[in-house]
């Protein structure tokens, strides 16, 4: 058959295509809202989510080199262990089973149904965002998070926060986990994991990482870094550049563990 007679074929059959793309789309825009906004739809996906990672979890051994998870967190509590958005999966399934523990998680829509994950490990997860450690209005939500993770501190729980802010600058500690220790006399622990076996999504601002079975896993917590309840916003700064540089290398080092480079 001829050049010129196939053309109007695949034409025909690239519309038809976009036919049943276009009405695919079409479709997804009418049940996503009503999806998202249904608890049972939501608590099922979580229940997934962390059934996923207790399979990760179970089906990777940890690689010589890695923290001795329990021993090492029993050392800090009660303190703020700080990770990195994009390599946090692992967090809730690496935790030492029945210790308590208070988790930040962003007040975004998106970031529900992560808080709702956590709650399926038997974890506190407190919404809000501290990235700039609640001093304006428009950070309100971050300012009640602070209170109620430095309330857990006292009362002898441990708490996580991501240090970086999200869509911010990946891999730079905000200023909110700084104010966190400040107030709470609490130090700040530097923690990351990860797993031989992953996805990098690299189109991801904070290139998130997904973990996958049948591996190596690792889990690195750093030295705890303490900030003064008197200290000054050069102090605080300075102290904001520590957290930053241990958290990224407990980052390398802990890659370094996985992929056999240590």
């Amino acid at each position: 058959m001829s050049d010129a007679r196939l053309a109007p074929l695949a034409a025909r059959a690239a519309k038809k295509k976009r036919r049943r793309a276009g009405g695919m789309k079409g479709f997804w825009r009418r049940i996503r809202e009503p999806l998202a906004q249904s608890d049972l739809v939501k608590s099922a996906l979580a229940t997934l989510l962390a059934g996923g990672l207790r399979f990760v979890r179970a089906t990777n051994r940890y690689a010589e080199g890695s923290s001795d998870v329990a021993q090492s967190y029993a050392r800090v509590t009660p303190s703020i262990l700080a990770i990195w958005h994009g390599q946090h999966l692992l967090a809730p399934v690496l935790y030492p089973r029945g210790e308590p523990l208070a988790a930040m998680v962003s007040r975004s829509a998106d970031a529900e149904l992560n808080a709702l994950v956590v709650e399926k490990f038997g974890f506190e997860a407190v919404r809000g965002s501290g990235g700039r450690g609640g001093k304006s209005k428009s950070d309100k939500g971050g300012a009640q998070a602070l209170i109620a993770l430095k309330k857990a501190l006292d009362g002898g729980s441990n708490v996580c926060m991501i240090a970086d802010i999200p869509h911010g600058t990946p891999r730079q500690a905000g200023m909110g986990i700084v104010t966190l220790a400040r107030l709470s006399g609490r130090p700040v622990v530097p923690v990351a994991m990860t797993t031989s076996r992953r996805k990098v999504l690299e189109k991801t601002w904070d290139k998130t990482t997904i973990n996958l079975p049948f591996g190596r896993c690792a889990m690195v917590v750093g030295e705890p870094i303490t900030v003064s309840a008197d200290a000054d916003d050069a102090e605080l700064e300075r102290k904001r550049q520590e957290i930053t540089a241990g958290l990224n290398e407990a980052t390398e080092r802990v890659y370094r563990i996985v992929d056999r480079r240590a």
